[in-house]
């Protein structure tokens, strides 16, 4: 039995850990559940806890230029306190509440190159603590996927889709990264801008959406961006009509003369209204706004979001990409 404490303190002959989440994904502020399979080792354990860490692949600007890394976004213990018999197998449920802001990766079955993963840290005493890394699939809210239907009816098509490390001022905010959606932009407004990027910012009522475009100058100017940030609830997703809507954030965003922010009105409806966002929205972790990030999302030209032909969107498989990313995580898990 010492021989066997020896081993399992070395990481050799200590328990197995497989997480596996619900196959039908989560929403953002939505519930994540699965459950966590543990195999018991060559000897008993004392297992102390039962960690899952939601991790992001992230793109950061410094001085030196811009990097990816990882970055964990929430925590949550699910389990532990309790003795892992020799070979025993033992099922340990969870169900946890992602963060609102948690990213989307997927539209419409289709992946968008966002690389989320949940990381199981199984801690075991007197043994290395062994982990698990599995993709983590999120589906968009109603009102997000109404917003994008809309971008796709009216023409514009997906480019790509990122996380930004840093943060938007003047908006609420919550984790330490932003997701950009970067579209192109539609035949109506080709010769105005040359691209439109959307951020969702998700809440317990509703969401804040910030809509830039990266207008094009003119004989006697330059090009430069315009931004706007609108609020809607989640209640009016099935009830607005949502191309009008986007129709109208558009064409006043494009129609700003300020080079920092446009000035939404919405005075014509009853549930959100357009407000100005500085120009300098993000602190100094983050830099200006970049083009397509990771390299694993190809422009799907005209293609455009709507359900109707998004077949045509062309995206990487961010499964395929959440080891190799994450593989400096689950290098302490290969031997068993």
């Amino acid at each position: 039995m010492v021989f066997k404490r020896l081993l399992g303190s070395m990481g050799v002959g200590g328990p197995a850990v497989d997480t596996v989440l619900a196959p039908a994904g989560a929403v953002p502020g939505g519930t994540l559940s699965g459950e966590v399979r543990l195999t018991g080792g060559r000897a008993d354990f004392d297992i102390d806890h039962i960690t899952l860490e939601l991790v992001a692949r992230v793109e950061a600007e410094t001085d030196h230029g811009e990097h990816d890394g990882a970055v964990v976004f929430e925590r949550f213990t699910v389990g532990g306190g309790f003795r892992l018999a020799e070979g025993e197998h033992r099922s340990v449920p969870f169900a946890v509440a992602l963060p609102w802001e948690t990213p989307v990766t997927e539209l419409y079955g289709q992946p968008l190159g966002i690389v989320l993963g949940v990381r199981t840290e199984l801690g075991v005493r007197g043994a290395k603590d062994k982990g698990d890394l599995d993709a983590l699939t999120v589906r968009p809210l109603p009102v997000q996927e109404a917003v994008l239907e809309a971008f796709g009816q009216l023409g514009f098509g997906f480019k790509s889709a990122d996380l930004e490390y840093g943060r938007i001022t003047g908006t609420g905010q919550q984790l330490p990264f932003y997701q950009e959606i970067e579209l192109t932009p539609s035949s109506r407004y080709a010769h105005q801008a040359s691209e439109i990027e959307i951020t969702f910012l998700a809440n317990p009522a509703g969401m804040e959406i910030v809509v830039e475009a990266d207008k094009r100058g003119g004989l006697f100017s330059g090009g430069h961006d315009a931004l706007a940030r609108y609020t809607v609830s989640h209640d009016q997703a099935a009830h607005t009509d949502w191309n009008a809507e986007v129709d109208s954030w558009i064409s006043r965003l494009l129609a700003s003369h300020s080079g920092h922010a446009a000035h939404g009105s919405h005075g014509h409806d009853p549930y959100g209204h357009g407000h100005a966002v500085g120009h300098g929205h993000k602190d100094d972790h983050g830099g200006h706004r970049t083009g397509p990030g990771m390299g694993t999302v190809v422009a799907a030209g005209a293609a455009g979001l709507a359900v109707g032909v998004v077949g045509g969107m062309v995206a990487a498989e961010a499964v395929d990409e959440i080891g190799d990313f994450f593989e400096g995580d689950e290098d302490e898990d290969e031997e068993a």
